[in-house]
């Protein structure tokens, strides 16, 4: 019985504190102002760009090799 607790509880341990630093983490997380909102959307469209490109990239290879 004791070979089942002792991984069970460091198990729920790993979890727990896992859990706790997430949390922390979330609560230290300010309200962004407008020049934030402004970086962000901008970051985002930039990743979303970039990601059809080297999709399109990825197509052209792939039809060249045939």
């Amino acid at each position: 019985m004791i070979y089942f607790l002792i991984p069970a509880t460091i198990a729920v341990l790993i979890i727990a504190m896992g859990t706790a630093v997430l949390i922390r983490r979330d609560r230290r997380r300010m309200a962004g102002d407008s020049a934030t909102m402004r970086v962000e959307a901008a970051a985002t469209r930039g990743i979303r760009d970039t990601r059809r490109r080297a999709r399109a990239h990825q197509l052209r290879f792939l039809r060249e090799r045939e």
